[in-house]
């Protein structure tokens, strides 16, 4: 295994929302790389960089590889001997429908995705065989399910905490108002609400986390947590594609969803638009003595309502250079955030300041 530079900042690490629960503010997903994109010796390689430099926060997904994701962290788990207690492992429920697959039979979408209490439970039972584990630190609802009853979803992520199958349970990419009314019933019945909700967050998507949470008062009075994903909005804030994306490169070549939804707008007035705002920020990035991908990822862990980032990586290497961002952060002062505010043009409304 490849050894870290001795230079890397010490990591700093955040309470999740109001709970007692610890992370580092850089986590490590499985999203588009453990799995599938990666093959197992690198994924161990990226995952022992990761553990290496205190990063404590591993995120998968049933949905991710099919549930490949949470096999391989199951395999590096037991191939390194982490101890249970020194990690924090999470996955989400919602996109099952692989756990049916049978020699010679079609993938089932019925009860096998969604949020009711049986594929929650079922779902969770297959994830945690994965991943050879007794229970996960956050168990999320991955998108919410407005074909089931809240109380139904509410009631069964309770009974996995109430088992031990999990200790805490959050959501991903729901409505402030999805989040209040799950919160409203749990109030109700006297049950646990959701800590942490897991969206995407960068310098170019912004509005969820800066505008409708806050003004919510999720962060004041329910004391959410944020887990974000795609700190660099799917390799964007890179720098990679200012002078174009060539064809056999990830970013061309992947068939997630939200990575097809960005390149179909490669070469539009918007996608120029976007590449120019990219090449502002690596002015500034130069100025501070890092590079734009570091900068990114500093802005997003700038804000105090973001318990953890979380990032892929596919080389250790990309790993010490992200962590950078530990120490990059504190050199965000209000005029450079400020000048960041000109280059990006993109302030949720009604936004004195960005964290006020």
């Amino acid at each position: 295994m490849a050894t870290p530079p001795s230079d890397l900042p010490e990591m700093e690490y955040r309470f999740v929302g109001k709970s007692g629960l610890q992370v580092s503010a850089i986590s490590i997903g499985g999203w588009l790389t453990y799995g599938g994109h990666v093959g197992d010796d690198q994924t161990f390689a990226c995952l022992k960089a990761a553990y290496d430099v205190g990063i404590n926060f591993f995120d998968c997904a049933e949905g991710y590889a099919d549930g490949e994701s949470e096999s391989v962290m199951g395999r590096a788990i037991k191939h390194f001997g982490w101890k249970r207690n020194d990690i924090v492992v999470t996955t989400k429920i919602y996109h099952g429908k692989h756990n049916s697959l049978h020699a010679g039979t079609p993938r089932s979408k019925i009860n096998n995705t969604g949020l009711s209490r049986k594929h929650i439970l079922e779902g969770t039972a297959a994830s945690l065989a994965r991943l050879q584990l007794t229970y996960v630190d956050i168990l999320y609802a991955h998108r919410p399910d407005r074909h089931t009853p809240i109380e139904e979803t509410v009631r069964a992520f309770n009974h996995l905490i109430n088992t031990g199958q999990a200790l805490y349970w959050g959501t991903s990419e729901w409505m402030a108002s999805e989040i209040e009314e799950a919160w409203a019933v749990a109030d109700r019945l006297g049950l646990i609400g959701p800590i942490v909700e897991q969206p995407g967050y960068s310098l170019l998507r912004r509005d969820l986390v800066e505008q409708e949470f806050r003004y919510a008062g999720l962060y004041a009075r329910r004391g959410l947590g944020l887990t974000v994903f795609s700190p660099l909005a799917g390799g964007l804030l890179t720098g990679k594609y200012v002078d174009g994306v060539p064809d056999d490169s990830r970013f061309r070549s992947s068939d997630d969803p939200y990575i097809q939804s960005l390149v179909k707008g490669v070469g539009s007035a918007a996608w120029k638009e976007q590449q120019d705002v990219v090449r502002g920020l690596i002015g500034i990035a130069g100025r501070l003595g890092t590079d734009v991908a570091t900068l990114s990822m500093a802005w997003v862990i700038k804000n105090p309502d973001v318990s953890s980032a979380i990032t892929g990586a596919s080389r250790p290497e990309q790993i010490w250079q992200t962590v950078r961002a530990v120490e990059v952060q504190k050199r965000l002062s209000e005029e450079v955030l400020e000048e960041i505010e000109r280059v990006v043009g993109n302030r949720p409304k009604a936004l004195v300041k960005r964290f006020g």
